[in-house]
């Protein structure tokens, strides 16, 4: 059964569009209008800009597109979702926010304290994998699949959570902690093997464990997240299996495995670049202090 049942509004959700747009045309008046209006500003980099509009271009496409309503339907799709939307969108935006307006943020009364708090390497990764663990325990996820606000909060503190992980890694903001290239291989790493028991409990799984996907009622319920209750009143239906030829198991398993995979492979990317600055710091370095050492030798020569 095709999905364009429900309708051109759970399709393409118009009004988080709108909502996108104006928060990209703001972000544009606040780095290049309004910049003066900073004690501390430089020009927009396109660089900046590049990765900001592939923040919001891709927050829409997991949240707007009809891949937001095929989460409702595919838990497969749903841990797509999840994967991209915590492991991929943070790094756009926090590339794509100058650091000087970063910085307003971060220093900001209330804003300092939870900054110096929750971007700590080690709170930062408990939170986050801690987060993500009771999200997809069934009696939590399906709670919060149930609930319109419970799933909007749940999703921002999750999305918020997600940021604060990757700050010690992507920041470029003065006094802000920095890590050491080994440090950063290591938390890294730490990420990778921290969430692999949530995906390891969905991917050996002898049963579907999520009623909002196997439950056509509560399944029905859910659906009104994305879809108008006056859509679906006017539709039969038995549950998300017209829509997919994957029985509720194989769904659940492969939906965990793809986190797993699409995890690997962001992570991957990122040490691969860590370790290149880290080689081409190093090498030239090297390149330094042998020059410096040069002259030294041939300063002594001359006399």
């Amino acid at each position: 059964m095709p999905i364009s049942i429900f309708g051109f509004q759970a399709l393409w959700s118009p009004y988080l569009f709108g909502f996108l747009l104006l928060v990209m045309a703001f972000y544009f008046l606040l780095t290049v209008m309004w910049r003066e209006k900073f004690k501390v500003s430089e020009p927009l980099k396109k660089s900046e800009a590049a990765y900001f509009v592939l923040g919001i271009i891709s927050f829409y496409i997991i949240k707007g597109s009809p891949i937001d309503l095929l989460g409702h339907i595919m838990f497969t799709m749903h841990m797509t979702q999840m994967a991209f939307l915590l492991l991929l969108v943070p790094i756009f935006f926090i590339k794509g926010i100058p650091w000087w307006v970063w910085q307003v943020v971060v220093e900001a009364p209330v804003m300092r304290t939870i900054f110096k708090i929750f971007t700590k390497p080690l709170v930062s990764i408990i939170v986050f994998i801690g987060l993500f663990s009771v999200y997809h325990l069934p009696s939590v996820f399906d709670t919060i699949k149930l609930n319109e606000i419970y799933h909007l909060a749940y999703t921002a503190v999750l999305f918020i959570s997600a940021i604060f992980m990757y700050w010690p890694l992507l920041n470029n903001v003065e006094g802000q902690h920095e890590m050491k290239n080994m440090t950063k291989l290591a938390y890294i790493a730490s990420n990778a093997v921290l969430i692999t028991p949530a995906c390891a409990l969905i991917i050996f799984a002898s049963s579907p464990m999520y009623g909002t996907y196997s439950d056509s009622d509560m399944w029905l319920k859910a659906m009104e997240l994305c879809v108008p209750s006056s859509t679906l009143s006017g539709l039969t239906l038995s549950g998300p299996e017209l829509f997919s030829s994957m029985d509720l198991l194989s769904d659940q398993q492969v939906g965990g495995v793809l986190m797993k995979i699409i995890q690997e492979i962001i992570f991957g990317v990122i040490l691969f670049k860590i370790f290149r600055k880290w080689w081409n710091t190093e090498r030239s370095n090297q390149q330094e202090i042998t020059d410096n050492a040069l002259k030294e030798f041939q300063n002594r020569t001359q006399y």
